[in-house]
Formats: C-alpha cells, structure tokens, sequence
C-alpha cells in the first residue's frame, strides 16, 4: 500500500504497512486517511511511555491496539479504533486473519474483492482488475470486515452509527477515472461534470482542451455539450508526478514546464477552452495559460470542473493550509488576473451536486465550504502534513 503524504513527512520510515511484532504476535496496518485527533492521542500515549518509531498518524493505532484491553483481536481492534476520529480505511493483516475497517463517515472508498479462494481489500476497484479478482462490493461506511484463513468472511458494525459523508473530491481528482467508488463510475461522473460545466460557462471557441490527465473526461464532456471540437493540445510526460503536492514551489514550477508541453499546431491562432479539475494555489493554471498563450493561442478560457477549494482537507487529501490556497483570499476575477486567463468559470456546488447524481448522500464538501463533518479537538487550524511544514522552510 503506498499513502500519500497527508500525516508525517515522506521518509522511508513512514512507508506503508506499518509492521510490528508485540506481545500478541506479529500484525502489519495499511492506512489511508488522516486522523484529526492523532497530536492529542499521541501526547497521551507518549506520557505513558510509549516511543513512536514513525512521525506518521498511523502508528498511533498500533500503540493503542498494544494497550487495548480486550482479548481477542477484534475486539482490540475495535476498542483501539473507538478512541480515534477523522477518516481511515484500514487493513491489519496477522498470520491467519485479514481484517479491513472503513470509518463510519465513509471518507474514503473501499472494496472488497474476490480472487479465487481469497479475498482481496482495495481502495478502489481498478486494483482488483489488475490481479484479475472479481469485484463483490463497495464495503459500508462504519463496517469491519474479517476474512480468516479458511476462506470464511464476517462482516460487523461495531461503531456508533452516524450519516455518512464520503468525499465528493473523490470524484472530481482523486479517485482513478476507471474506478467504481460510492455507487458510480468515476469517468462517466467527471464527464458529466465537464457537460454541467458547458452549460453553466459557455464561450465562443475554436478549441477545447484539458490539462491532462484528470482533467480530459471533463473536458470531453464540455465538448460533447458546447459542440466544440475536443482536441489533445496539451501533451503529458507520463514520467513525471503529480505538481500539486510536490512541497516547494520551485519544484512545482519546473515540474509543469517538464510535464506538459503544447501542440502549437491545434491551438495557434485559436480561441482555446482550457478544462482542469481545480485550482489550488494558482502558480500551476497561471504557467498553463501562459504556455498556450505562447503556442500561439488568440484567446484562453480557464474552465473548472469543481467549486473554488477555498478550504484544506484534513480527511485525507493531500491539500496545503488555507493561506496557500489562492480561492480563500481572492475572488475569481482576481484569480482570473492573476493566471492571466481571459475568462475564468467554476463549476456550481449545486452543478457538482446534480453532475454526481447521488441525491440523498450527503457527501462531505469541506474542501469547498469549510463545514467539516468530524470535529477537531479543539478549535485552531490544525497543521498540515510533516512534507509541506519540512521543505517549506528550506526555501523561505
């Protein structure tokens, strides 16, 4: 299981699963997620002696499954995962058990798999095409699984139950488009969000093109609806990372200029629709419409096939704090200016809503809105991730 960086910095200690031997025997926990309450826990159990190997929140879990009380693992379990809040789908494996949690908000997506005589536990279903398993079903929000060595399943609801709110961002970047999560196809939903996106923000242009490649079924989709041509003018090096959460801007810059290059043919001297998923602190969108613009572009629209992310994801998205995030502290005629766009248009909530088609799912859209569905412990923005907070400093 590789995690993105959300808790911890990125180090070869926090790789994931986390394995240790204690007195019970040998266990080994996957993560993902993010734990709100990880600093409170961690003083706590620090006081009572215990030594965290990692800076990740993850291993907080082991620590308080070594000192549950209960007896049998998954009671332990149980007990260990009550005191925790925030978002986690997570996997403990022993010699003879396989064990997967989703939290009861249901934050991130997780799945449940069958391969053979075995079972197979996923965030997303495009894993479980890979090793050819078949797909049985999405496991529930507040829902443990048990799968034992002789093939035999359990399924227990062993949490308060309370109304599920799984990410809506999920869909609009962070899930894989050939994905199956909370009941929908992922690239059949962004497609759909590209179609709301022309019917909100039409324009008069030549061209439509995405910012490859979580933006292209949007972007196919703002075609389809505004009849204008969809075309590949932006080429990805496939080789290169996601820019958004490399830690310090000049990275950043330098890994837009190396991970997409213009096709000067198809945009030069044309009025271009430029589709991206979000924007985060702008540095990105500004150096792409400066790039088309350099192709030879007459005019560039920046489309966007979400709301503004005006707030940071404590629940498992990779997001700076909210001082970095251009939407919180400008509007969108100043952030128009400053990526030097000439028009910029934002997909609606409630277009975002209606693109997703989940009408009674209450879905989490703090990044958005800034109402988050779990509580912190205490009311002061917490600190993001251990990567950000490190490299930061390095080229202040």
């Amino acid at each position: 299981h590789v995690r993105y960086s959300t808790a911890g910095a990125s180090v070869e200690k926090n790789v994931q699963p986390i394995m240790v031997d204690y007195s019970r025997g040998s266990i080994a926990v996957a993560h993902n997620g993010n734990l709100v309450n990880a600093q409170l826990l961690k003083a706590e159990l620090e006081a009572y002696g215990s030594i965290f190997q990692t800076t990740m929140d993850t291993e907080i879990i082991i620590h308080l499954l070594a000192v549950a009380r209960q007896t049998s693992l998954v009671d332990r379990i149980v007990e260990a995962l009550k005191r925790i809040k925030g978002a986690y789908c997570l996997l403990f494996l022993t010699e003879s058990r396989m064990i997967a949690v989703r939290d009861p908000n249901g934050f991130r997506p997780l799945c449940l798999g069958k391969l053979g005589n075995g079972w197979v536990v996923a965030s997303e279903s495009c894993a479980l095409d890979l090793i050819e398993a078949e797909f049985v079903r999405e496991i529930e929000p507040g829902e443990m699984i048990v799968c034992n060595s002789d093939g035999g399943i359990e399924s227990l609801f062993p949490f308060k139950k309370v109304e599920p709110t799984p990410c809506i961002f999920e869909f609009v970047y962070f899930a894989r488009p050939d994905s199956y999560i909370f009941g929908k196809n992922v690239y059949m939903t962004r497609k759909e969000l590209g179609r709301q996106l022309a019917r909100e923000y039409h324009v008069d242009a030549d061209v439509v093109i995405a910012v490859p490649d979580s933006g292209v079924p949007a972007a196919m989709g703002y075609a389809e609806e505004s009849g204008i041509p969809f075309e590949l003018g932006l080429i990805r090096n496939h080789y290169v990372g996601r820019t958004f959460i490399e830690p310090a801007q000049a990275i950043r810059h330098f890994g837009v200029k190396i991970k997409l290059n213009p096709v000067r043919e198809l945009l030069e001297g044309k009025r271009v629709v430029v589709i991206d998923d979000s924007i985060v602190r702008g540095t990105t969108s500004r150096k792409i419409v400066k790039m088309v613009r350099h192709a030879g572009a007459k005019e560039v629209h920046m489309r966007i096939s979400s709301p503004p992310t005006s707030y940071p994801c404590y629940y498992g998205i990779d997001t700076p704090n909210r001082k970095e995030l251009i939407s919180s502290s400008h509007t969108i005629e100043e952030i128009c200016r400053y990526i030097t766009a000439d028009s910029l248009g934002y997909l609606s909530e409630d277009g975002l809503l209606k693109s997703v088609g989940l009408g009674n799912t209450n879905f989490c859209k703090a990044c958005f809105a800034g109402d988050y569905p779990v509580a912190f412990p205490k009311p002061v923005e917490l600190p993001q991730m251990g990567l950000f907070e490190e490299e930061q400093s390095k080229y202040e």
